[in-house]
């Protein structure tokens, strides 16, 4: 459990100077954020803050896992981490074409989905080859597992992968949002690997924990970075990694509410849209925005949301506490 603390700890140190060298090195690149313009009008003075501040919290979690490596006995631990990072070349890649061509979209729609679901694909296959993945879907609450079809559970899990991926990323519209609500999660990740005595799993999200604790410092309102999809799309991709890891990927649904309440706003706005013939259903979506244009301040959504997830972890926690014991 000491390495847990002090993987968690190091990666604050590890974030905050990576940060502090990296964000000088971005300005010079001129790797600013375009603004979408549909977006709220108040937002466009953040045109131009650096984007691709995600890479100091992925650099962070690189060290901190093979600083452990010696000691770490399960391969299964770095197997979330490879996702997360597969999930951020694609961010990646989408963030580096809109500042090659200086606009708010990167990679298509399609593009983006056929690269998530080939890593999602990746992914299950190392879960298969190591022994981990199963075909049995656990029911929070319920306490009971349901076995599946094998091919059924593989589409199911690429499906639950590629929309988690997609909701983490479209919380990254708020100064501090996307980090902050990550926090709870990876504090929630952290105390289930170690109460199922898994505690290499445990070091990724604990350095995660202290990552974008760090991160903040950076990104709280006015952010001074944003994380751009190289680092939304890497968070993404390590909260479904490890619900997968632990057998667990219905908890997503507790853990990962704010995530999905955003992802619906989106798809009722739109929805609603063409149905009415131009009516919205809220001020704008995602969600956070429609609380933008009610009056509310960023601090103020980001803090609610972080409460709401924590709240939902602890929830989380309890409906699955017969799969952690």
């Amino acid at each position: 459990m000491i390495r847990v603390y002090m993987t968690a700890l190091a990666s604050l140190v590890f974030t905050g100077v990576i940060g502090y060298f990296l964000l000088p090195v971005l300005r010079a690149l001129k790797a600013g954020q375009s603004i979408r313009e549909i977006g709220p009008t108040w937002h466009n003075n953040k045109a131009g803050t650096p984007m691709m501040g995600g890479l100091m919290f992925i650099f962070s979690a690189i060290i901190c896992l093979l600083i452990n490596f010696p000691s770490m006995e399960e391969k299964i631990a770095f197997y979330p981490l490879i996702l997360g990072l597969c999930f951020g070349f694609v961010g990646f890649l989408d963030d580096f074409f809109k500042l090659k061509f200086k606009r708010n979209l990167g990679l298509t729609a399609i593009q983006k989905a056929m690269l998530q679901m080939a890593v999602s694909a990746l992914y299950l296959y190392l879960l298969y080859v190591e022994g981990s993945m199963t075909s049995n879907i656990y029911i929070p609450f319920l306490n009971k597992s349901f076995y599946i079809h094998p091919m059924v559970y593989i589409f199911f899990a690429m499906f639950v992968m590629v929309g988690c991926v997609n909701a983490v990323n479209l919380t990254d519209g708020v100064d501090g949002l996307c980090g902050s609500v990550t926090i709870p999660v990876m504090v929630f990740f952290v105390i289930s690997a170690v109460t199922m005595k898994k505690h290499d799993l445990a070091l990724l999200p604990a350095a995660l924990t202290g990552g974008l604790i760090a991160y903040l410092f950076y990104n709280w309102h006015p952010a001074k970075v944003f994380m751009g999809d190289t680092g939304s799309l890497f968070l993404g991709g390590i909260v479904c990694g490890l619900a997968f890891a632990l057998d667990m990927p219905l908890v997503l649904v507790l853990i990962g509410l704010v995530y999905i309440v955003e992802t619906l706003s989106v798809i009722l706005q739109v929805g609603y849209f063409k149905l009415t013939h131009g009516k919205r259903l809220f001020k704008m979506s995602p969600i956070h925005h429609h609380f933008e244009m009610c009056g509310w301040k960023e601090e103020k959504i980001v803090l609610v949301f972080t409460f709401v997830t924590t709240v939902m972890c602890v929830v989380a926690w309890f409906a699955v506490s017969g799969h952690l014991t």
